[in-house]
C-alpha cells in the first residue's frame, strides 16, 4: 500500500464482505477514496466454514476496493464475530515503587498484565483488553494515571476471547488473499467507533448490530466499554421465514424482505398487495402485504428480545440513559426502531458513520458501520504505534501502548 496514511477496514460478514479504503489527512479528516462490498460466501453465523470460498470472497471486495481507491491493499484491520466470542471485566493491582511514587508507563503495563492474569479455556484466545479505568489508593475513576502519585494502582479491564481456531481461520483466509492481518478486531466495538458519540459513551449507551448472521452488541458507560456480545441471530434467519412462509425462493424472499418488509404489520396498509413467485420460478401469486410482515414481525421481535436479555443479563440495563442505538443492515428494515422502543422501552434511533470526506455518501449507511469503525480503530493505533502495523494477527500488542479511545479505553 505503500503509505500510512492510507487505512483499510475489512468486514468479514457473513452476507456481505465490505473492503473500505481511506486516506487519512495531516489534520486528521477521514477521506474515502474506495470501497469494495461483495456477497460473502463461506461463512456461517460469523465463522468460517469453507476457507477457500471465504478467501475468494474477501479477494473480489479487496479488488473492488482497490480498483476504485487505485492502491494495492497490502494489511487490513479485519473484524471478528460469533457465538464464540464471550467478554467479562477483570482488575489487577500491582504496587508502586520509587521515592515519590509516581505511576509510569511501566507501572500502567503491570496493572494491565496483572489484569489479564485470569482463567481461559484453553482452545480459546485473549482477542482485547481494554483498559476502562483506574483506582490509586482510595480514588476511583481515574482515566490517565500517569504522572499522579500513589501507593496502589489498579487496573479495571474489559477482557474478550473467543475461539483461536475460528480467529486462525479467519486470519488465514485474510492471509490466502495475500493480504497481512494489523489486528484482528470485535465487531461490535469496531461498530461503536463508527456510530457512537462522545456523550452517549459517558452517559451510557449500547450499539446494536443486527447483521446478516448475527447481532453484535456493546455497552458503554462513563466513556468506556463495559460488556460486549455476540448473539447468533439475523437477518438471513427472516429470509428463510418468509421463503419457507410464502414457499418462494431464498433470493426472491430476501428482495421481498428489502423491497417490502416491515417489522411491525401494523404500519402497513392492510390493503396493500405485493407479487410472489413460487418456488419453481414460474408463477405468481398475489398475497396482502400484511402477510409478509406477520412472517417478519415475531422473528424481529424474537432477534430484539434476545439482545435484551443479553444487555440484562449484564446488569447495565439501568446504565442506559443514552439509550439504544441500532445500525446493521437490518436496521434499515422498516418499523425495526419502532419495535425496538416498544421492547427496550427507551429511546433508539439509527446508527450511521459520521464526519467523513471523500465518498462519505456511499459509506454513510448502517451496512457500513463495521467497516468504518475499523477504520477509526486503525487510525488510532497507527497514531500510538507510530506506523503502520503490519503482520499482527492479534492484537496482545495493545499491552505496549495504552489506546485513547473511550477515555483511555484503546
Amino acid at each position: 500500500m505503500g503509505s500510512s496514511n492510507i487505512v483499510v477496514g475489512l468486514d468479514v460478514g457473513t452476507t456481505k464482505i465490505s473492503t473500505v479504503v481511506a486516506e487519512i489527512s495531516d489534520d486528521g479528516d477521514i477521506n474515502i477514496i474506495g470501497l469494495g462490498l461483495t456477497p460473502s460466501r463461506g461463512l456461517r453465523k460469523g465463522v468460517v466454514i469453507n476457507i477457500e470460498s471465504t478467501t475468494q470472497s474477501i479477494t473480489d471486495s479487496v479488488a473492488e476496493a482497490e480498483k476504485m481507491a487505485d492502491v494495492v491493499i497490502d494489511y487490513v484491520y479485519v473484524g471478528v464475530a460469533g457465538a464464540h466470542i464471550s467478554s467479562f471485566n477483570s482488575k489487577g493491582v500491582v504496587a508502586i515503587g520509587g521515592d515519590d511514587r509516581e505511576i509510569n508507563d511501566a507501572d500502567v503495563v503491570r496493572a494491565i498484565e496483572a489484569a489479564k492474569a485470569v482463567s481461559v479455556p484453553p482452545n480459546n484466545k485473549i482477542i482485547h483488553i481494554i483498559p476502562r479505568f483506574y483506582t490509586i489508593d482510595n480514588h476511583t475513576g481515574i482515566r490517565d494515571p500517569k504522572g499522579m502519585s500513589g501507593v496502589r494502582l489498579e487496573a479495571n479491564v474489559h477482557i474478550v476471547q473467543g475461539a483461536m481456531t475460528s480467529v486462525q481461520n479467519l486470519v488465514k483466509s485474510c492471509h490466502r488473499a495475500h493480504m497481512d492481518v494489523a489486528s484482528v478486531v470485535l465487531e461490535p466495538i469496531a461498530s461503536a467507533l463508527a456510530v457512537l458519540n462522545e456523550d452517549e459513551k459517558e452517559l451510557g449507551a449500547c450499539c446494536i448490530d443486527i447483521g446478516g448472521g448475527t447481532a453484535n452488541l456493546s455497552i458503554f458507560h462513563t466513556g468506556s466499554v463495559v460488556h460486549s456480545a455476540v448473539v447468533p441471530v439475523g437477518g438471513n434467519h427472516i429470509t428463510n421465514d418468509i421463503a419457507v412462509g410464502l414457499r418462494t425462493t431464498t433470493q426472491k424472499a430476501e428482495e421481498l424482505k428489502i423491497k417490502h418488509g416491515c417489522a411491525k404489520a401494523d404500519l402497513v396498509d392492510e390493503e396493500e398487495t405485493i407479487e410472489v413467485m413460487n418456488t419453481g420460478g414460474e408463477a405468481f401469486r398475489t398475497l396482502k402485504k400484511t402477510e409478509l410482515c406477520n412472517i417478519i414481525e415475531p422473528r424481529m421481535y424474537e432477534t430484539l428480545l434476545l439482545l435484551k436479555e443479553e444487555i440484562e443479563r449484564s446488569g447495565c440495563e439501568n446504565r442506559l440513559a443514552a439509550g439504544i442505538v441500532l445500525t446493521g443492515g437490518c436496521s434499515k428494515l422498516r418499523g425495526t426502531l419502532e419495535l425496538a422502543e416498544e421492547i427496550f422501552d427507551m429511546p433508539v434511533r439509527l446508527g450511521k458513520p459520521v464526519d467523513l470526506k471523500g465518498l462519505a455518501e456511499k459509506v454513510s449507511d448502517p451496512i457500513f458501520a463495521t467497516s468504518i469503525g475499523l477504520i477509526r480503530y486503525g487510525i488510532d493505533t497507527q497514531q500510538q504505534q507510530g506506523g503502520v502495523m503490519q503482520g499482527e494477527s492479534l492484537v496482545d500488542i495493545l499491552l505496549d501502548k495504552i489506546r485513547s479511545w473511550f477515555g483511555d479505553g484503546f
